[in-house]
């Protein structure tokens, strides 16, 4: 029977894919109690999916490029259109972005040379996109609720675990690297 269910962790990254347009418009045009829902009806999705395929052995080929994808173009996209409207800093939107982008082509150099597998994240890789997850929600409702206050000491913490996050991927990288290179 669950094999008639397989799809369900990939169908749940598409919903996440297709969830980015309204969190992004609706960034941009200052309705965030719509885009605060629609980005936690895609952080749930980001979690359950990997749940299922794990936990039920629900696991693709598809799913394994599918979801980082989706959880790359979540978070970048709404780390974008939030520094566009100067809603964060932009040293936040850089290290962001580059974590991701460096993630990405890491991943992909990993896949090339030396599994064709996608690379698993660790720890310290889910602790980051879920703090980075909070820290966008943190935006919405500051916005929502029109706080003012800083976000200097939640910005450094942000930007602490995030570096922290693309230093260890890239020492797994360049580990992998020398040992596939000296076999």
């Amino acid at each position: 029977m669950s094999k008639y269910f397989i799809f369900i962790p990939n169908l749940l990254s598409l919903v996440r894919i297709g969830l980015i347009y309204p969190i992004l418009n609706n960034i941009y045009l200052g309705n965030f109690k719509i885009s605060i829902i629609f980005f936690l009806i895609a952080s749930i999705t980001d979690g359950l999916d990997g749940f299922l395929a794990r936990k039920m052995s629900w696991q693709t080929s598809l799913g394994k490029m599918l979801d980082p994808i989706a959880d790359k173009l979540l978070l970048s996209g709404t780390i974008f259109i939030l520094w566009l409207n100067q809603f964060i800093p932009f040293y936040i939107f850089i290290i962001f972005i580059s974590r991701d982008v460096a993630i990405l082509l890491g991943a992909a150099i990993k896949m090339t040379l030396i599994e064709s597998d996608t690379p698993l994240p660790n720890f310290l890789g889910k602790f980051t996109t879920t703090m980075q997850i909070i820290y966008i929600a943190i935006i919405f409702l500051k916005e929502i609720f029109n706080v003012d206050f800083a976000l200097f000491t939640l910005d450094i913490f942000i930007l602490v675990i995030t570096v922290l996050s693309l230093i260890v991927y890239a020492y797994n990288w360049i580990i992998d690297l020398k040992t596939y290179h000296n076999e």
